[in-house]
């Protein structure tokens, strides 16, 4: 069964989402047959490159808050990422383009590292005194994912590198009916929205898992044309 996530590094929910999302597939009976796909989401696509602002200075202007309420804000994802044994900045965190991170991460995909990239990716930036947003820290983290540091940088040179891929993703969210991160698709016939409780992801895996559809034979080997080869080479 394969599960897709569309989520955006600068999302707290995707941040908190996805470690839910774990502890419900580890208390699934088939994790092991689980695969965990990651796709690309951004919150605010027309966002330039280098316009980094402070996160309570953000939400207070999108959000029409004062200072002070957009830190309330903050402090009640604070809460719940500190009740998921995560770590949260309530102060201090920048939040800027994240197309280029999107870029690295399916960079990451095709060397089979983009779980642990973007796990250091959340924790830089919801965590850490860092700020993904500045190339040199994206690099490093890059590299200590597993990442070719060389690679990591002439994508990040290369506008082109990986772009289609980002834009596909958020497409097929679009068509798909996302409007929101994060987003979790169940063998494309189930969606959850948000970061719900662990218990819920681990009641929709087993839903899900239970409703896949048996495979149907349309044609058997008994008929002329049904000649087959098994594992052991057998020809028929």
């Amino acid at each position: 069964m394969r599960v897709e996530i569309w989520s955006d590094i600068a999302c707290p929910w995707c941040y908190v989402g996805k470690a839910r999302f774990e502890k419900g597939l580890e208390a699934f009976a088939h994790r092991s047959d689980v695969e965990v796909v990651h796709r690309s989401f951004e919150l605010d696509p027309g966002r330039a490159k280098g316009d980094v602002v402070p996160v309570v200075e953000l939400l207070a202007e999108k959000y029409g808050r004062t200072r002070e309420q957009a830190q309330a804000m903050e402090e009640t994802v604070a809460g719940n990422a500190h009740a998921e044994g995560l770590g949260y900045r309530v102060e201090g965190r920048d939040n800027g383009s994240t197309f280029d991170i999107h870029r690295v991460l399916h960079l990451a995909k095709a060397h089979g590292v983009q779980s642990e990239l973007l796990d250091l990716a959340y924790r830089a930036n919801f965590a850490e005194e860092t700020s993904v947003f500045d190339d040199e820290v994206l690099v490093g983290l890059a590299v200590r994912a597993g990442l070719d540091e060389a690679e990591t940088r002439a994508v990040l040179a290369d506008p082109a590198a990986y772009a289609e891929e980002v834009r596909a993703d958020e497409r097929e969210a679009a068509e798909l009916g996302a409007n929101g991160v994060p987003f979790f698709v169940l063998d494309r016939r189930y969606g959850i929205s948000g970061g719900q409780p662990a218990e819920v992801f681990t009641q929709a895996l087993e839903q899900a898992w239970k409703d896949r559809a048996p495979l149907t034979t349309l044609a058997s080997a008994d008929s002329a044309d049904g000649a087959t080869c098994d594992v052991d080479g057998n020809c028929a």
